[in-house]
């Protein structure tokens, strides 16, 4: 009887094992990618029990259901299999311990199915995932009662087979359910957390930079599942189907075509002809377009398994990606399918053409004149880098210089400068767009353009450090311009600001009358992972600060990320309207911001009842008030 249960456990492996291999097969249809085996499987303990469970602990009940059922299925298959040894074979204590994982084992069974019965939780995907509970308590409690008559004795008992039986049909079961199933996700995203594209993310540091391109290769981005490296639809077939990605999507929430959950599974179809039918959430808007299956099979088109209106709904603001308990790089997907769409195919959205192409011919998405950009600044008088040829502090002004609302953010800025007697220089009609926009869109050819051309224009001057208040510029040049020779220490306008307050450079008063909520721009809690100077600043002021209930590097997207506003993509409601009832919520009767596009959307929402300033107004409305 003891050897037929340690069977049961190791043909549940080889099964399991045969089903990965054959789901390898598809993986291995994509192209190559770099990857270091033998560092990944060292840190897969850490990644696993830190990285992973650190987003998964965010909820508290999934949290403790996936350690005592992942930990108790471990731990009681291992001591199954162990048992192939004839001292512990024999060894009825060693089977009370057995028993012991199984029960553990059954009480995490029992916690995933009050997920899903009598009520499925709304975020997550039904179909085969409901059998889950069923297979797991079959394992579970057969195993149990299994190991509990070898502990007794009893392995030759009328129950022994009945119990075995039982504990068979949900182990097998489970082993199945590898390939096609929802224990795929455990397979394929151990084997992801290896060979993650972005190693970076498990070494304590944002690793948001996008990948360059290389222009002169015969593909550019990614049509077909087959285009995508390996390693990445490896990781698509690490989705669980939680739903976590989809709750923090902000198109999603407004009702734009797209469900982030539902795009990483389109592509997990796309790859198998074979994948069960997808039974979570759709897209908003009615889109079920199906199209054909494979790793040669166009994914993007009206009649294909992505609709292009999907593509361009997402915001790059990586709130997916930032929930994702598997750490699957959903933005990475999108930018790849952008990039075909725009460099092969010329297909961007009919609103998108004017600004890319004026990046193009302009060096601007407005087409408007560089010597323009600091018409902001009259009676200001800002040294020009030009004429000094170094500075300590290169000031980059960024788009928000052409916005006459941003414009006032900026002189604060200046006058902050100025009264901390910070020596600073400003590029003036030198300074052209980062290429940020340009890039979200899938146009690498012309980002990379851009970064060249700023590049060779800042190796022409000395500083020490570059200042912006624009977190899609500081993105860029800090993360992205590097691959391309550019190397610069950058840094974001309430961090400097907040280094000048505690130098003593900056004597702001008290602004205790005012009650603020701050909005974290993505581009810089999300993708820099800078969330306290901001907040820092304002506590210097003395307001009272209110936190919203989505906030920091889990805040919700103003919208204005990704080449959205000029997509344009209709939804049922606008994204900065979402944000600013949640900003609402707080009572707060200013909105803190600290970027030009979230001041842009925010502003822009017109039953607003709440103020926007940038963190430099406010601070040099202190300023004034300490005088």
């Amino acid at each position: 009887m003891s050897y037929a249960f340690t069977g049961l456990v190791w043909l549940m492996a080889a099964l399991a094992l045969v089903q990965v291999s054959r789901r390898a097969l598809l993986w291995r249809a994509g192209a190559g990618a770099p990857v270091a085996w033998l560092d990944g499987l060292a840190k897969l303990p850490r990644r696993y029990l830190v990285d992973v469970h650190h987003v998964v602990a965010r909820d508290a009940y999934t949290s403790r259901m996936h350690a005592v059922v992942a930990g108790g299925l471990l731990a009681a298959s291992l001591l199954t299999a162990l048992a192939i040894l004839p001292p512990l074979a024999d060894f009825r204590p060693y089977w009370f311990l057995v028993a012991l994982a199984f029960g553990v084992t059954a009480v995490g069974s029992l916690l995933v199915g009050a997920r899903r019965y009598p009520e499925k939780q709304k975020r997550l995907s039904a179909g085969r995932f409901q059998i889950l509970p069923f297979l797991l308590v079959a394992y579970a409690v057969g195993g149990t009662l299994t190991a509990l008559l070898l502990a007794f004795g009893g392995g030759g008992s009328l129950l022994a087979p009945a119990a075995l039986a039982l504990a068979a049909a949900g182990g097998l079961g489970l082993a199945f359910e590898v390939r096609h199933g929802p224990m795929r996700h455990a397979a394929a995203g151990a084997l992801h957390l290896v060979a993650h594209p972005r190693p970076g993310r498990f070494e304590g540091r944002p690793d948001t930079a996008l990948q360059p391109l290389d222009l002169d290769a015969p593909r550019l981005g990614s049509e077909m599942p087959a285009d995508f490296t390996w390693n990445r639809l490896l990781s698509y077939d690490a989705c669980v189907s939680c739903g976590r990605c989809e709750t923090a999507c902000p198109a999603f929430a407004a009702g734009q075509p797209l469900n982030p959950k539902k795009l990483i599974q389109d592509l997990v179809a796309g790859l198998s002809p074979a994948e069960p039918a997808y039974a979570g959430a759709p897209y908003p808007g009615g889109r079920a377009a199906q199209g054909e299956r494979g790793a040669l099979a166009r994914l993007i088109g009206p009649d294909a398994r992505i609709h292009p209106d999907t593509l361009w709904s997402c915001t790059t603001c990586r709130a997916c990606v930032e929930e994702c308990p598997m750490m699957i790089e959903h933005v990475d997907a999108v930018v790849s399918l952008r990039r075909h769409q725009t460099l092969e195919l010329g297909a961007l959205p009919a609103k998108a053409v004017g600004p890319v192409t004026d990046l193009r011919q302009a060096g601007d998405p407005g087409g408007r004149s560089l010597g323009a950009r600091t018409d902001f600044a009259a009676g200001l008088d800002l040294p020009l880098m030009a004429a000094r040829g170094e500075a300590p502090v290169l000031l980059w002004l960024g788009e928000g210089a052409y916005d006459l609302r941003y414009g006032r953010s900026l002189r604060a800025l200046v006058r902050l400068l100025r009264e901390a007697q910070v020596d600073f220089a400003v590029l003036g009609a030198e300074e052209r767009d980062t290429g940020d926009l340009a890039r979200r869109l899938g146009d690498e050819a012309t980002f990379q353009a851009l970064a060249r051309e700023n590049i060779a224009t800042l190796a022409q001057y000395r500083f020490a450090r570059i200042v912006t208040a624009d977190p899609h510029a500081l993105h860029a040049l800090r993360n992205e311009y590097p691959a391309f020779g550019g190397h610069y220490t950058v840094v974001h306008h309430t961090a400097f600001l907040l280094e000048l307050i505690r130098d003593g450079r900056l004597k702001p008063g008290r602004l205790a009358a005012l009650s603020v909520t701050y909005h974290d721009p993505c581009y810089l809690a999300r993708y820099n992972g800078e969330t306290e100077a901001p907040r820092a600043v304002l506590d210097a002021i003395g307001v009272a600060r209110v936190e919203m209930g989505r906030s920091g590097k889990r805040a919700m997207c103003c919208g204005g990320g990704g080449g959205a506003p000029v997509s344009d993509v209709p939804g049922e409601r606008r994204i900065p309207d979402l944000r600013m009832a949640q900003a609402a919520e707080t009572g707060a009767g200013i909105v803190a911001v600290a970027c030009p596009s979230c001041t842009a959307m925010l502003e822009g929402v017109t039953d607003r009842k709440a103020e926007i300033r940038d963190v430099a107004e406010l601070l040099l409305q202190a300023v004034e008030a300490g005088r």
